[in-house]
């Protein structure tokens, strides 16, 4: 099974993007957006100057609770910048929602309260509500998160869209909106 095989079995159709949309990522922006896969996990994350966006994070079936995922996220802490991702919000009916939950607030992310967020799902042409998890280890406002998360949409989650899947993504406004405080900070 190839890692993108791997990603669906996995992952809900509402929340991957196409291969050639990856595969795109991977060979046009290679230089932000990296994907580090071994024997028993697959991250695909895009590393800006200033944060990093965790796209997909798997570890094997067979290999989870052996704290493969926590070293997975202690190299992303390792490059000293904020991470962001998003996550789906807990389903009674798929008992994995509740652990990548458990492990995300385990590893010391947090939820973005005061951002809403409805991830583009090209492949169905349809909108997921995901919430936005944060991890930092200095002090930042929700207003940063909510300007990266704009970057993340119009850079990875929109970058080729029309072309592979043949509908222009919604503008950004429409997608991801803040409703906070601009100055507090998290």
């Amino acid at each position: 099974m190839n890692w993108y095989e791997k990603l669906q079995t996995y992952f809900p159709v509402d929340e991957m993007k196409a291969k050639e949309q990856l595969d795109a990522l991977l060979e046009e922006k290679g230089n932000i957006y990296v994907k580090d896969e071994g024997k028993y996990h697959i991250v695909m994350y895009a590393e800006f100057d200033t944060f990093i966006f965790v796209d997909f994070l798997l570890v094997s079936k067979e290999s989870r609770g052996t704290g493969i995922g926590h070293q997975i996220i202690e190299k992303l802490k390792a490059k000293n910048k904020p991470i962001i991702l998003e996550v789906e919000a807990v389903d009674p009916n798929s008992p994995d929602t509740e652990k990548r939950l458990r492990f995300y607030k385990r590893e010391g992310f947090n939820p973005a309260k005061d951002i809403q967020y409805r991830f583009q799902a090209f492949l169905l042409n349809d909108e997921v509500p995901l919430d936005i998890w944060y991890w930092a280890d200095h002090s930042i406002s929700e207003m940063e998160i909510f300007e990266w998360m704009k970057m993340v949409y119009s850079e990875i989650h929109s970058f080729q869209a029309e072309k592979i899947y043949g509908c222009v993504p919604k503008p950004t406004h429409d997608v991801i909106q803040y409703a906070g405080n601009e100055n507090s900070l998290v």
